[in-house]
């Protein structure tokens, strides 16, 4: 009997550790994901599009179609930490990373210039 309850105890354990792993990869939690650099816009208006991993759907654009060159993307986001995006990562890389807290005196200047990105803004952390 005690092994039995035992057994059962573990497995109740092992289930919730899972679930919360899960929800967390699913809401944009540390669960690394998989993009790939889609397009570098001027002014580090970048667009990416997740290729790999479960990433929150209201997190990301399901589609974008950009405006310029009429190409689609699916699972499509920019980022709204441009500053702290690797320099050596280029168009058309792919790289894992980790949807990270927004920081709240974060101050980067980029210029102002505009070229169209998804509306959906990521705060993301590269993992190299």
């Amino acid at each position: 009997m005690k092994k039995s309850l035992s057994g059962l105890i573990v497995l109740v354990v092992l289930f919730q550790a899972f679930t919360a792993c899960s929800s967390k990869a699913s809401k944009g939690g540390s669960a690394k994901l998989k993009a790939r650099f889609e397009v570098a816009g001027m002014c580090s208006n970048y667009t990416f599009s997740v290729i790999e991993g479960r990433v929150d759907p209201s997190l990301v654009e399901a589609t974008w179609t950009n405006p310029q060159t009429n190409k689609t993307y699916w699972k499509a986001f920019g980022i709204s930490n441009p500053c702290n995006f690797p320099s050596n990562i280029k168009e058309g890389d792919t790289f894992y990373f980790e949807i990270i807290p927004a920081e709240k005196d974060s101050k980067c200047a980029v210029c102002m210039a505009f070229y169209p990105t998804p509306e959906k803004k990521l705060n993301i952390k590269v993992i190299q």
